[in-house]
Formats: structure tokens, C-alpha cells, sequence
């Protein structure tokens, strides 16, 4: 399953998310630029479990160096699909989390969940010779967060069927729920101390983000974090949004509301609409037209109710304009 929106809009704009995305693209290009030396940095920069469990191996380094790969090797990655899916469930997951810790505790949080993946992975690999990279322990933090916090919030997620795809809204907790037994099903049958996906790291990241989670965000705000986000609030309304449909009168057509901020209204934009159709629910692109007012009702035809001989009304979604 892969997500594509998820329903909350966050208030201010994610820039240590970005930032730390960012960081994992310019690393990704490092990574490229190495050559023949590659294997040499991932050796170094990457969790080796035996730098640790091995006396002889563990006396060439230095405390510092033992300590680096758990910070570096969360942002390295084993190849352009690697970075990708993980890079967009950061973007997914990300934001939400940042809107409610706030800057600087959103880094911290990060990190921390990234460094007790590391250390899971570690216990669980302990003579292992092969590095281990990627940031998908951290942002399985940031899921496990995502899930205590929200875990109604609708996924809007794409499910390949053989050849087809299919878009399907999932409560978070069914998703992440979904996500996190698959990692454990898959940690039981992958035998310990060989190549691959680390699934302990993923499942200890989530496990440290429903633990710190709780801890930082009772922690307050520091002054700096409140400083940025006066200059970072968000001026959008949510990207997917649920429309509840009603009816006028006796009509067979069905109307809704769309909510923009003036900012959209007056530049015009696009939004994901989810709107229910018997028992399922159809997810819908529409366009928002420069210069909309307050009122406007944009015509959706054929999602009407269907009428005697067959045919489907339309559905009008009126533009409310919110601050």
C-alpha cells in the first residue's frame, strides 16, 4: 500500500521536515560521487554491528566514530527507490508531527527515533558485517507518533490488484496498523545477521516514536521554535478533503461545500475531494479557477443521485473561503 494524502492540513509550514529531505538528497549525491570508495564510507558512516561486538574490530575506532554511524547512517540509503519511498512517507507523516512539536523538538524527536532504531538493529544483528543505512527507523518514528495522534485521520492510499490500482481512504490506525504487522510478520521469518531490509530497526523506530512522542509533547516549546513559526503558517486549506453531500428540496442533484483560504481563492488551485457513493467512496481531483468567490458552485457532473430512467444527476460543490 502506498500513501498518497492524508486529510490534515498542517497549520505552519514543515520546514525541518524539508530540511532534513533535503539533506538526504544532497547525502544521496555524496553517496554517488564515491566510486569504487563506496563500500569504504558505508563501512564507515553505516551501522557495522561488529565495530561493536567484535573487541578487535571495535579498538580501531574511536569512541566518536562509534558514536557518528547513528547519526549518518539515517541519512544514507542503498539506492534511488530506497530514498524515494522513504523520502515520501517522511513527506506523508512528516508535517503533521512537526505542526504539533514544533521545530526544534520535531528534529529532536527525529533523531532520537533514529538513533533507537539504530540500537535495535544492533541488539538484534550483533555479529553482523554488513552496514546498515537508511532513514526508515527515524520515520518509522514518526509513523508510530502519527498513529497515537491521529489515528482516525483518513490516508487517501493506493493498492495495487495485479494490474490494477486502486485508491482506497484508510483510517491511519488501519494503515500504520497494517504497515507495522507486516514488518513484524516479515522480522520473523528474515533470519539475523544478513543483508536486506532491517525490519527490527523499523519496528524499534515505531515502538521509540510512541514512547517519545508522549515524553515531547508535554516537553514546552523552546522560544526560538514560536519565533519561526509566526513566519511559517500555512495559508492553505487541507490538500484532501471529505465531502459531507446534501440534498435541496426534491432535487436528484447533491450539493457540498469546499473550503479555501483567500490566498487559493484568489490564485486558484487544486484539491482531492472524497465523496461518498453508496458504500464506497470516490476521490476526485478537482480545479479551484483564479479569482473564485465566496459562493461559486462548481458543477460535478454525473454524481448525482440517478433519477427514473437511469441517469445521474449532478453534484455541485459551493466554495466556502475560510482564514
Amino acid at each position: 500500500m502506498i500513501p498518497i494524502r492524508d486529510a490534515i492540513c498542517s497549520e505552519h509550514f514543515p520546514a525541518v521536515n524539508f530540511l532534513i529531505i533535503g539533506l538526504n538528497v544532497i547525502a544521496f549525491f555524496w553517496q554517488l560521487t564515491q566510486g569504487d570508495h563506496l563500500n569504504e564510507a558505508l563501512f564507515f558512516f553505516g551501522i557495522v554491528p561488529i565495530r561493536y561486538s567484535d573487541p578487535e574490530v571495535s579498538g580501531q575506532f574511536t569512541t566518536f566514530q562509534q558514536f557518528l554511524p547513528f547519526l549518518t547512517s539515517m541519512f544514507l540509503h542503498g539506492g534511488f527507490l530506497h530514498i524515494l519511498g522513504n523520502m515520501w512517507f517522511l513527506y506523508i507523516f512528516g508535517d503533521n508531527i512537526e505542526d504539533r512539536l514544533g521545530h526544534i523538538r520535531y528534529l529532536i524527536f527525529y533523531i532520537f527515533c533514529g538513533v533507537a532504531a539504530g540500537l535495535v538493529h544492533l541488539l538484534t544483528n550483533w555479529n553482523s558485517k554488513i552496514p546498515t543505512i537508511g532513514a526508515s527507523g527515524a520515520i518509522s518514528g514518526v509513523m508510530g507518533a502519527y498513529l497515537l495522534l491521529y489515528p482516525r485521520a483518513r490516508i487517501l492510499t493506493l493498492i495495487p490488484i495485479f494490474l490494477f490500482f486502486k485508491f482506497v481512504e484508510l483510517p491511519a490506525f488501519i494503515f500504520l496498523g497494517y504497515w507495522l504487522l507486516l514488518q513484524l510478520f516479515s522480522a520473523s521469518l528474515t533470519p539475523r545477521n544478513v543483508g536486506g531490509i532491517a525490519f527490527w530497526a523499523h519496528i524499534g523506530g515505531f515502538i521509540a516514536g510512541l514512547l517519545f512522542i508522549k515524553i515531547f509533547d508535554v516537553i514546552p516549546r523552546l522560544g526560538l521554535s514560536n519565533g519561526l513559526r509566526q513566519y511559517i503558517q500555512r495559508k492553505t486549506t487541507p490538500r484532501l478533503q471529505s465531502i459531507s453531500p446534501y440534498e435541496q428540496s426534491d432535487e436528484l442533484n447533491l450539493y457540498g461545500v469546499i473550503r479555501v483560504t483567500p490566498r487559493e481563492a484568489h490564485d486558484g488551485t487544486r484539491k482531492l475531494i472524497s465523496i461518498p457513493q453508496g458504500s464506497k467512496k470516490r476521490t476526485l481531483l478537482v480545479t479551484i479557477p483564479p479569482g473564485v468567490q465566496e459562493g461559486t458552485r462548481l458543477r460535478l457532473r454525473g454524481l448525482g443521485q440517478v433519477d427514473s430512467d437511469g441517469n445521474r444527476r449532478d453534484f455541485f460543490l459551493e466554495v466556502q473561503i475560510t482564514d
